[in-house]
């Protein structure tokens, strides 16, 4: 027998599915009884599964209205960005490890895969391929509170703009970025890795809030 908590987590992952097929954007009402129907599920875990995308982010509660996609302004969009790039930077840097010339490779060849996807016009396997590459880096720290919150704001990144990114940056650029990365992570300068990945999310966040304030 499947528990609630499994019913749960089915309905997170359907309404994530929603987002990242643009069925669900920034400003959409997510109605509890459609969801219900649609998963053959009841109302319980529906409104659990709201209740845990409103704190992570991804949803916001409007009384009188209801939970609808989350719609961030401008300059939540900067803020989202920036506090990525901070903790990101410092768990790699405060991790303090080395990487094998196995994992090197495996690094460099996540960012000619996301060149790849890029060309292909494939913006899921983009953002897929590029968790991947962020992860292998931050996940090395043993700081499970700063890992929880890196991963609650990637995964409301990715989700709410994904879509956007191959517009900013050429296949070729997507790729370099990301080797840039690597470079400043292989030296092993603490500083320049902390302000390295900083400024990384610090230009993709303008560039996405740039959007949103002509849109």
């Amino acid at each position: 027998m499947i528990n609630r908590q499994t019913y749960r987590d089915h309905v997170i992952e359907y309404v994530c599915s929603l987002m990242r097929n643009g069925q669900l954007q920034p400003g959409d009402k997510v109605r509890e009884s459609g969801l219900a129907a649609d998963l053959g599920v009841s109302r319980a875990p529906v409104r659990e599964a709201v209740r845990h995308l409103v704190g992570e982010g991804l949803l916001d509660y409007r009384p009188q209205v209801g939970s609808i996609v989350a719609n961030l302004s401008p300059q939540q969009i900067i803020d989202s960005y920036v506090a990525r790039g901070l903790l990101e930077g410092f768990a790699i840097a405060d991790s303090g490890k080395q990487f094998s010339v196995a994992a090197r490779q495996e690094l460099r060849q996540l960012c000619e895969l996301m060149e790849t996807s890029a060309a292909d016009g494939d913006d899921e396997a983009l953002v897929d391929v590029g968790a991947r590459f962020h992860r292998l880096l931050y996940g090395r720290t043993a700081n499970q509170q700063l890992l929880e919150n890196i991963e609650r704001l990637s995964n409301k990144l990715h989700l709410l703009f994904y879509r956007h990114w191959a517009n900013f940056y050429s296949p070729d650029q997507i790729r370099d970025r990301h080797h840039q990365l690597l470079e400043l992570v292989f030296k092993g300068d603490e500083w320049a890795v902390e302000q390295g990945f900083r400024q990384h999310y610090i230009e993709t966040g303008r560039k996405v809030a740039a959007l949103y304030t002509t849109e």
